[in-house]
């Protein structure tokens, strides 16, 4: 990315000058502000850069001049530290101290940046000459010994060999003699490493060539910070060419169909008239209506609103449609979710077998650990096709019949948490209490989001999350849970409820990493205290080093913009269906990035870590699975645009898979050519408006 650099101006200059940045330096030794206006500056969605050098401080201060020199300096130190604070405060993506600065200084420096998100640079500068290379690492050396989580490394280049000295600093981080950990980090963008002066002016592009997250660039010609300093224009148009980015505005989010069909399903077998507000319509949506008709319940939609007036279930009283033998049926379009969540209801509420019919891809998909989990309940699942082996896991359609045993079961969590959330749903029916254990739970946060429906239509049910030492100092990190314990009281009534659904943070990860990558993008209708295990997209972006913010609140517009991207690391499992979104993320992040979750990927739409590995290596991304893991080996947009690089265009499948229909559509953005995709209609299963949406900001 290009980082102008912005000195002498007053802050209405600054926030003028934002507009037209895509991320800049603001000098505060150079732009005299106010706390008041360090505050507003420093809140800027643009990635921001807080430096403030102490001689130029010591210098220019009208209230420091006329001290002796040892007393200007301390003084000009307190000043830059207290203004460098007071950014970080205000939010500064980056603070740059020089490493000549006191010690305690930097320490208190470093301190705020850590306790508040900004990222520490060391920098180094030599404005007479380029020092060996043996001391240019012992500088680099010395600014990770001083806890720098960047190191910045600019000399004067008096020659070419001067300019290879500092650029073979990236090489050496990269793969060189060191044994230092910290030191081979910053070759994933934790290195800025260039030469001022003429003889130095090409390596100003260079530098993102070799990995750079950022070069620096002056406002115009005549204000260049330093010799050799690019103008921001001339920087702009030698980098990008004619790369279009993108910037989408007050984009609406679909609701959140985990939470829609839950609450569709539970406002169907509650008495009394439930209303569902926010809600859009998608395939998954459509077919829990429909099975909510099936079960009874009387259904109205108008707009963004849901009238369901439900059947008052028990125990026994379900009557369903029946088929050509006379066995009762229900159909359930093409939604793992609810095929597994009505399973254990039909097992319940139905006083004899009831057979689970579904279509397309559906009935590829395995329902493992169904079977046992239902048998574990006093309940039985048997296949319905006559070439059904008893050994392998069932496939729709089958044949499920109940009722369910209440009392103490113990069952394994580890293929998902869908099955687990219809046997909550179901227990409350039963004539006595049960203790369901659920060992090595999986996606918890969309149990959780059972249990939140679940109170809303007045059942409740305790839980209790367990695991070892790692979580109980984590204080309840998900990741580490090994156990849960719910305990349901038996001869409970859903009652009618009003309910305003969430926006969908499964389909809002999709525009975010967009917006974090290709330019910037506002999204409306997401609530940041959600349930859903996909808001990790948040953390996610974070942890890369995307610009996030939010106003007016958990549900206020959420802005995200491009800044540099770093290599991440997450435990993907509680949300496998942020994997193609991430694993494109992935790839313009520099560095490698490690996605742990691998084995969540087998039974969805399509073989998940199978089309994404086939998506990368087609678009030219080195990409691998080791053990759970995903590895992907990622560059910067920049760098893939300097290095032409760019993702490969072409025909690509989507194996009827919406959830890499969305993240092809995002990964053409940097692609060399159009990306065609042999299969988006799929797409309608979860967000039939995306296309519409896509089309608007593209």
């Amino acid at each position: 990315m290009i980082c102008t650099t912005i000195q002498n101006r007053t802050a209405e200059q600054i926030l003028q000058l934002l507009q037209d940045c895509e991320m800049a330096e603001v000098r505060l030794d150079r732009c005299r502000l106010t706390d008041r206006e360090l505050d507003e500056v420093f809140s800027s969605d643009v990635p921001l850069v807080a430096t403030c050098r102490i001689c130029e401080v010591a210098s220019a201060e009208p209230s420091l001049q006329g001290l002796p020199e040892q007393s200007r300096m301390i003084k000009a130190m307190q000043i830059a530290k207290r203004r460098l604070i007071r950014a970080i405060e205000a939010g500064a993506r980056y603070v740059d101290v020089e490493l000549e600065a006191q010690k305690q200084m930097s320490k208190r420096v470093r301190q705020a940046a850590h306790e508040n998100g900004t990222v520490f640079i060391r920098s180094y500068h030599d404005f007479e000459g380029t020092d060996s290379p043996e001391a240019l690492k012992a500088i680099v050396e010395k600014c990770v010994y001083h806890g720098a989580d960047m190191v910045k490394i600019v000399t004067t280049a008096h020659s070419q060999e001067d300019v290879a000295k500092v650029l073979g600093l990236y090489d050496w981080c990269r793969g060189g003699s060191h044994s230092d950990e910290r030191i081979s980090a910053l070759a994933d963008g934790g290195l800025v490493a260039f030469c001022m002066g003429e003889t130095g002016r090409e390596s100003r592009l260079e530098c993102l060539r070799h990995g750079a997250p950022y070069t620096y660039a002056a406002v115009n010609e005549q204000e260049a910070a330093a010799p050799g300093q690019w103008a921001a224009e001339d920087m702009r148009k030698t980098v990008y060419g004619d790369f279009s980015f993108m910037n989408m505005e007050s984009a609406v989010m679909p609701c959140s169909k985990s939470f829609a069909q839950r609450a569709i399903i539970a406002a169907a077998l509650a008495d009394g008239e439930s209303h569902l507000r926010g809600y859009t319509s998608c395939g998954d949506n459509e077919a829990a209506l429909q099975v909510a008709r099936a079960l009874g319940a009387e259904v109205s939609v108008d707009g963004m609103e849901i009238v369901i007036k439900g059947i008052s279930a028990e125990t026994g009283n379900l009557t369903l449609e029946k088929d050509a033998d006379g066995n009762s049926k229900l159909h359930v379009g093409e939604s793992g979710l609810l095929t597994r969540m009505v399973t254990p209801l039909m097992a319940q509420l139905s006083a004899g077998p009831v057979t689970l019919t579904g279509e397309k891809t559906l009935l590829g998909r395995p329902l493992t650990g169904a079977r046992e989990i239902m048998e574990a309940l006093g309940a039985e699942i048997c296949p319905v096709l006559p070439d059904a082996a008893p050994d392998r896991p069932v496939n729709v359609p089958f044949r499920v019949k109940g009722p369910l045993k209440a009392g103490r079961a113990e069952i394994s969590g580890k293929h998902g948490s869908q099955i687990i959330s219809g046997l909550l749903m179901a227990l409350p029916f039963a004539e006595r209490n049960s203790s369901l254990i659920v060992k090595d739970p999986k996606s918890i946060p969309y149990i959780f989001i059972t249990l939140e429906v679940l109170k809303k239509f007045g059942v409740k049910i305790g839980n209790e999350m367990l695991g070892g030492r790692d979580f109980l100092e984590s204080d309840g990190d998900w990741s580490l849970c090994t156990e849960m314990v719910f305990k349901v009281r038996g001869g409970q009534k859903y009652k009618a409820a009003d309910i305003d659904l969430e926006g969908d943070w499964s389909a809002a990860a999709n525009f975010l990493v967009a917006g974090a990558v290709f330019g910037k993008a506002v999204l409306k209708g997401l609530d940041t205290t959600s349930l859903q295990a996909d808001l990790s997209v948040m953390d996610i972006l974070m942890d890369a080093g995307a610009s996030l913010s939010q106003l007016d609140g958990a549900k206020g517009d959420i802005t995200v913009q491009r800044a540099p991207l770093r290599a991440f690391s997450v435990d993907a499992s509680n949300c496998p269906d942020l994997f193609p979104i991430i694993s494109v993320l992935a790839a313009f992040c520099q560095g490698t990035s490690r996605l742990a979750g691998v084995g969540r990927l087998a039974n969805k739409e399509s073989d998940r870590a199978k089309a994404i590995l086939e998506m990368l290596d087609r678009m030219g991304v080195k990409a691998s699975v080791e053990g759970d893991e995903m590895v992907i080996e990622g560059q910067s947009l920049v760098q893939r645009i300097l290095r032409g690089e760019l993702l490969k265009g072409g025909a690509y499948t989507s194996h009827h898979d919406h959830r890499m229909v969305m993240a092809l559509k995002v990964a053409e953005l940097g692609a060399d050519g159009p990306i065609e995709i042999d299969d988006e209609e799929c797409v309608a299963k979860s967000f039939p408006a995306f296309r519409e949406a896509w089309s608007a900001i593209v």
